[in-house]
């Protein structure tokens, strides 16, 4: 027995010996003994409502989801996770902040869509002025007017050895600052990405808004080769974030592709390619045409996913699609207002759960239990910490106090993520819209959510696990149950001196939750 231990000491200490050699004489064998980064993509949709695909999310198939024709999807649900409450905020450019920073929106202050330096991008409406707000959106510039300065994910993905792509819609900050350009958010490559939030056209046949000597803000650039072609910009794009991620793959390193599609978003054109189906079914014109802008989507998905397959990297891709806020139903959708995203209520721009609550596919290989499900609540902000941990970057340092969490330690524990607080805020006001859009603030624990109406201070409070069309407030039921979620909400509003509108009338600061609900 003595003599097998000597042996094995022996052993292991040739052992140390020669792995010690190694590092010196190589050092490469160092890094071959860390793990492999993944590459990452996030597969990102404009305005596409929970409902708006042929995966349900809800517990039961539904009518709208029968409409919608999205395989790709049900392929990427089949190998991954799906989280059936995943919330954005209630527009594009906070959600997509919060994506960047993870922040919360009471946090970074850009509480509704830029457009224009320094400008208000929707009118003082309703009785309501609005705040001062990060109207500039992002910024890498310390001290920069109006805009949030941060540590952006992908800068901090570039510092750690990834490549790092941008495809599609940016809508990070307005014209003419430091946020308009991805480039500054640390991306190594900005195709199709401006301040706009929309395109000015689909087509490439009309250069996708492009006239030479005329100016058009909303016009695409970066895709001049397709100029004149009969080629769709969800097409375009994804021929774009192939070539590009093909070019890298050739160099070795890990990829982030954010592909950031500029669909589903208005104007609601024919995406030629799927349309007649839709028209076949008898669907009104402008619903036929966003079920084409849907599918479309969706086929750029399934590109995506093709070439991961036929290049043997699907193995080691992470691959996250989501949404940048709820469905269109006010304007612009066929057949009736505010339904689409039934049996949720509302829509984008909205505080009600057909604003804010999105479709979240999570694919993680080898790791995300196949066709499963969960339940928890993750919020826009929790990707940036969930992305930096997949990436190996266990403590990002950051200029700013991430409030995101890491969702991936659930992922792999196939666990339920706990109860915690989520907010939403947008002291604004969208003249013309339907009178569920209205200055809200909001906090959510469980399935508890506490909605407080800026313009006449009063509240609603509806258990989302028993009511999820929030059709019965039970403000007047369950006060005690307010009152707590009240006085939290005001307190995480001081803390992070979010902006409070300004009622017309008084010329009075709308007061805080708590002190109107003691």
């Amino acid at each position: 027995m003595a003599r097998n231990q000597h042996f094995m000491k022996h052993l292991l200490f040739t052992h140390l010996k020669l792995s010690a050699l190694l590092f010196v004489f190589f050092p490469g064998f160092a890094q071959q003994q860390k793990p492999q980064q993944p590459n990452i993509i996030i597969f990102l949709v404009d305005d596409m409502g929970w409902q708006d695909t042929s995966v349900p999310f809800y517990n039961e198939r539904t009518p709208q989801n029968n409409k919608f024709a999205t395989p790709n999807m049900e392929r990427l649900a089949n190998r991954g996770m799906k989280f059936t409450h995943a919330y954005a905020n209630q527009n594009c450019t906070p959600s997509r902040i919060s994506i960047m920073t993870g922040l919360n929106v009471i946090s970074h202050h850009v509480t509704t869509w830029t457009l224009n330096k320094n400008e208000n991008s929707e009118p003082d409406v309703l009785g309501i002025i609005q705040p001062a707000w990060n109207k500039n959106g992002f910024s890498n510039i310390p001290g920069y007017e109006n805009a949030i300065h941060a540590t952006a994910l992908p800068q901090l993905l570039k510092d750690n050895g990834y490549a790092t792509i941008h495809i599609g819609k940016a809508h990070f900050g307005s014209f003419d600052t430091p946020g308009a350009d991805p480039k500054n958010l640390g991306f190594e490559v900005n195709i199709g990405g401006t301040a706009a939030g929309h395109p000015a056209s689909y087509y490439g046949q009309k250069n996708f808004g492009n006239t030479p000597g005329m100016k058009n803000i909303r016009a695409v650039p970066g895709l001049e080769k397709y100029w004149g072609q009969d080629i769709f910009l969800t097409e375009a794009l994804t021929r774009e974030a192939i070539r590009e991620v093909d070019q890298v793959r050739e160099n070795k390193k890990p990829f982030f592709l954010h592909l950031s599609h500029y669909a589903v978003h208005t104007p609601i054109v024919a995406d030629k390619r799927f349309v007649q189906r839709y028209y076949d079914r008898g669907l009104d014109t402008i619903e036929a045409n966003y079920a084409s802008l849907v599918e479309g989507m969706d086929k750029s998905l399934g590109d995506i996913m093709n070439y991961l397959d036929e290049k043997k990297i699907a193995d080691n891709t992470v691959i996250i699609f989501m949404s940048d806020n709820g469905g269109l139903t006010d304007v612009a959708r066929g057949t009736g207002r505010n339904a689409h995203n039934a049996p949720l209520r509302s829509g984008k721009t909205s505080g009600y759960e057909g604003g804010i609550r999105i479709p979240l596919i999570f694919y993680w290989p080898t790791v995300t239990a196949a066709a499963s499900i969960n339940e928890g609540n993750v919020i826009v902000e929790d990707i940036f910490s969930t992305v930096a941990s997949l990436a190996g970057i266990k403590k990002p340092a950051t200029i700013q106090h991430v409030t995101g969490i890491d969702f991936s330690w659930y992922v792999k524990k196939n666990q339920k993520l706990p109860s915690r607080y989520l907010t939403w805020h947008y002291p604004h006001a969208h003249e013309g819209r339907h009178g569920d859009v209205q200055p809200f603030s909001i906090i959510r624990e469980g399935k508890w959510k506490l909605i407080y109406f800026h313009r006449d201070g009063h509240f609603e409070l509806y258990d989302t696990e028993r009511d999820i069309s929030e059709s019965n407030n039970l403000i007047e039921v369950e006060k005690e149950n307010a009152k707590a979620l009240a006085k939290e909400l005001g307190k995480l509003l001081r803390n992070q001196k979010a902006p409070r509108p300004i009622v017309a009338s008084t010329g009075a600061v709308v007061p805080y939750p708590d002190e109107i609900m003691k």
